[in-house]
């Protein structure tokens, strides 16, 4: 068992090590060990060519990111988030479901830009408000936002238009938006905002896609961070985050360089390509090959969204999921808490919510103690469809609520990656 472990291992930092990231890299293979937990080693940094013929680059975060303490020890690191609503109503449902967690505070806030429209994608001051009030609150707060690369991104537009318009954003045709929104966010105090840029950009789903012309691609994703960045006062971190799995384009493809990435992150729910936790670990650019890749490039990791999906009610992996959280130490994680992702909202995957409240409840804690589930039940009370259906590759971008307590219906529609 040990020589298969280290056999694994030996084969994965080779793997790491031949992909320059300068050109198309080759697919990962898979390993040929069972799941393990040992951490790979960070390399040093090293220099790489830009891909498109620039000046050389450096394999470091363009600025100090700040990792969380913990430990596997410890259980999933303090920064945590949901996402149970764009608007105001997400805010809200994430204090209830702290109450039902026994007031564990969830610290990370994350919502999406709508993909309808330019007006919308720089970022409505009346959209951004309620997110800057609530992370005024608290120093220790964190803002993430999910910012999409064009405009009708949910929308099927064809591979043709879509290569069309990565090909305009390379050019700058797009720029002036993102510096719109970048003075709006600092304007409101929002300036050291986590920005999820295109995000599972290797799928087959959003207009920002990036498998139609993958070059046109990083080159647009330089341009918006270049242009975001010279806003005077932003701290902006851009966090890259495909889907796990190949999809339509193993995501190394799509990477834009190490001066234009802080954070490589990774969307990750419960379903196919993956029949267990393990091979969702060992999988072509699956959990490992996104950890390997983060420590060999000298980058943080993130799980901007995760949770339960086609595997149903599924404690194994809820319970493995968090143990891979806290021992790879991300910058911040996010539960998608809606059906069928979620364990607060969605009260038919009992089994998992109970594994997660049990990792997050400060009840071993003196004198601390839980909340009756019941007493921070999701205001429906039922299903949980009144929450916009946003999760894995396929979903209806999220709608502000209709009234103070329900959000408008989506029919969900997602499809297993690949």
């Amino acid at each position: 068992m040990l020589f298969g472990i280290a056999a694994a291992f030996t084969a994965s930092a080779c793997l790491v090590a031949a992909l320059p990231f300068t050109t198309d890299p080759p697919a990962p293979a898979p390993a040929r060990a069972p799941h393990t937990t040992t951490t790979p080693a960070a390399a040093e940094p090293a220099s790489s060519v830009d891909p498109d013929g620039g000046s050389a680059t450096t394999q470091q975060p363009t600025r100090p990111v700040t990792q969380p303490d913990a430990t596997p020890e410890d259980g999933p690191p303090a920064d945590f988030g949901v996402f149970l609503g764009s608007g105001p109503e997400g805010i809200r449902r994430a204090d209830a479901m702290s109450r039902w967690l026994g007031g564990t505070p969830i610290t990370v806030g994350r919502t999406y830009l709508p993909g309808d429209l330019w007006s919308n994608i720089e970022g409505r001051p009346d959209f951004l408000r309620p997110w800057a009030e609530w992370r005024s609150e608290d120093p220790d707060r964190l803002f993430v936002l999910n910012v999409p690369m064009a405009e009708r991104n949910e929308e099927g537009v064809p591979d043709r238009e879509v290569r069309r318009m990565l090909r305009a954003g390379a050019r700058g045709a797009f720029d002036h938006h993102y510096r719109l929104l970048a003075e709006r966010l600092v304007g409101l105090g929002l300036d050291d905002t986590v920005i999820v840029l295109g995000w599972e950009m290797n799928g087959t789903t959003y207009t920002h896609r990036c498998a139609p012309d993958p070059a046109a691609w990083k080159r647009y994703w330089r341009s918006v961070v270049t242009t975001m960045r010279a806003v005077p006062g932003q701290r902006f971190r851009f966090d890259f985050a495909p889907s796990r799995g190949t999809d339509a384009i193993g995501w190394a493809h799509c990477y834009p360089g190490d001066d234009h990435v802080d954070i490589i992150g990774m969307d990750s729910y419960d379903q196919p390509p993956g029949a267990d936790f393990d091979e969702q670990v060992r999988q072509p650019y699956g959990l490992q090959h996104h950890v390997d890749v983060a420590a060999a490039r000298g980058k943080p990791i993130s799980f901007p969204e995760w949770g339960l999906f086609r595997n149903g009610d599924n404690p194994e992996y809820m319970r493995r999921m968090l143990d891979w959280i806290a021992e790879h130490r991300p910058v911040y994680h996010s539960i998608s808490d809606y059906c069928p992702h979620g364990v607060w909202w969605c009260p038919g995957n009992t089994a998992s919510a109970e594994v997660f409240r049990d990792a997050f409840s400060p009840a071993s804690l003196p004198g601390a103690g839980r909340t009756a589930r019941d007493e921070a039940a999701p205001p429906s009370g039922g299903t949980g469809d009144e929450l916009p259906a946003r999760g894995p590759a396929g979903a209806a971008a999220p709608a502000a609520e209709s009234t103070a307590d329900e959000a408008s219906s989506e029919q969900e529609d997602n499809t297993p990656a690949g």
